[in-house]
């Protein structure tokens, strides 16, 4: 075994003696250059991973502003916005005229405008636009209609009447405001409210089956009126 083991440290002698002198410094150096070159082709791909992202970007966002687009024209036909444009609106509502408001329904509502008319002992500052008082005027009674009315049926006039009592309403509705009592309901059918005055209550009836009025509308007509 000795033999053996001294042999082969001889021929690693050899071998060792054959070889040139290891260079360190020239080794060190290709290894930076290789370092080097590794680094260089990094960033060239990563150039060329943050190019390719940016232009699929821009192509993705081209193509959906030109599908968003409502003025882009289509080959065989006019765009949505023509074809919207020339379709006529016959489901909006007509703009209200003379200054009308509209109630919630489309319904033009009463409008309430200073009275310039003297009537009885029964007096008020507000009254709906359009209706006067028909004459003669009684004592203790007021009807109001419009000029296109040929009827005495009061039915479809605004009656206010004063008496010393109130009137029994149904569905009556109490609301005190100003220190007044107002009631609203209906009498014999008719939508009718009546305010506590000093001395007397005043009682209007609206005419039968008219929706142009509302409780804050009666109210506030029934508010501006006084009996003397």
């Amino acid at each position: 075994m000795d033999e053996v083991k001294r042999l082969l440290e001889g021929f690693a002698d050899e071998a060792a003696d054959g070889l040139p002198t290891a260079d360190i410094d020239a080794d060190v150096a290709r290894g930076r250059r290789a370092l080097r070159r590794i680094k260089r082709r990094r960033r060239v791909t990563g150039v060329l991973c943050v190019a390719a992202v940016s232009a699929a970007v821009l192509a993705i966002g081209n193509q959906v502003k030109w599908w968003g687009n409502p003025g882009t024209e289509v080959a065989g036909g006019p765009s949505d916005s023509e074809t919207a444009q020339a379709a006529p609106s016959s489901s909006s509502p007509a703009p209200a005229e003379g200054g009308e408001t509209m109630s919630m329904f489309g319904a033009s509502v009463v409008e309430l405008v200073a009275n310039q008319q003297s009537w009885n002992t029964i007096g008020c500052t507000l009254a709906p636009k359009g209706w006067s008082a028909e004459t003669p005027i009684p004592q203790d009674r007021v009807i109001l209609s419009q000029p296109t009315m040929r009827t005495a049926d009061t039915d479809t006039k605004v009656v206010l009447q004063a008496a010393p009592e109130a009137r029994t309403l149904a569905s009556v509705q109490v609301t005190r405001s100003a220190g007044k009592t107002f009631h609203i309901g209906r009498l014999d059918g008719r939508v009718a409210g009546q305010v506590k005055l000093p001395d007397q209550w005043l009682l209007v009836e609206l005419p039968a089956g008219d929706k142009d009025w509302n409780p804050e509308l009666l109210r506030r007509f029934l508010d501006s009126c006084t009996v003397n």
